[in-house]
């Protein structure tokens, strides 16, 4: 047994006789042995231990009081970053979403995750700007809105909206 593995499973959730559940704060007896294949272990409920379960070959032999697990916390609602709204902004292909596709491949331009490749115009004279994803290879054409200094707040506010958990759209100022 010198510079060996120890391969001990752990604690069932079920005795090893009556395959009965272990309810909370339930006492059950554990034994370990060590046979051909290793370590075995056995869990039993108060009922199915005997002390003719403490076989001679038993390495240990011990109690102990079952707990059961916390439940698994819930999962945090996803937040949109703004890689994934981009993405599906593109994808929906929406001239309403124009602003905030700008906006937002500005931002993943000013993280790294975006590089600008081009900049063309257009024979309207609107400005068409084409990003690369530095790790993905994703090309993004975004039509560049030319947005005045007095828009870009009301387009951030409408950024910070989608990208909340809430994802509420933004209603647009009444006049």
């Amino acid at each position: 047994m010198i510079n060996q593995d120890w391969d001990i499973k752990p604690r069932t959730a079920a005795c090893g006789k009556c395959q009965q559940p272990f309810a909370d704060h339930q006492e059950y007896v554990s034994r370990l042995t060590y046979g051909p294949e290793g370590y075995v272990r056995l869990d039993c409920c108060a009922a199915c231990w005997s002390e003719a379960d403490r076989a001679p070959q038993a390495v240990s032999v011990w109690h102990g009081v079952f707990e059961m697990p916390p439940p698994a916390p819930p999962e945090p609602l996803k937040k949109e970053t703004a890689e994934s709204l981009l993405r599906a902004l593109v994808e929906k292909n929406d001239p309403a979403n124009g602003n905030v596709m700008f906006i937002l491949a500005v931002m993943l331009e000013r993280r790294r995750l975006l590089v600008e490749r081009d900049v063309r115009k257009e024979a309207v004279g609107k400005l068409v700007r084409i990003y690369e994803h530095r790790k993905t290879g994703d090309t993004f054409i975004i039509t560049d809105p030319q947005l005045r200094l007095d828009q870009i707040e009301h387009v951030q506010t409408e950024v910070m909206a989608m990208l909340s958990a809430q994802a509420i759209p933004a209603t647009p100022p009444s006049s």
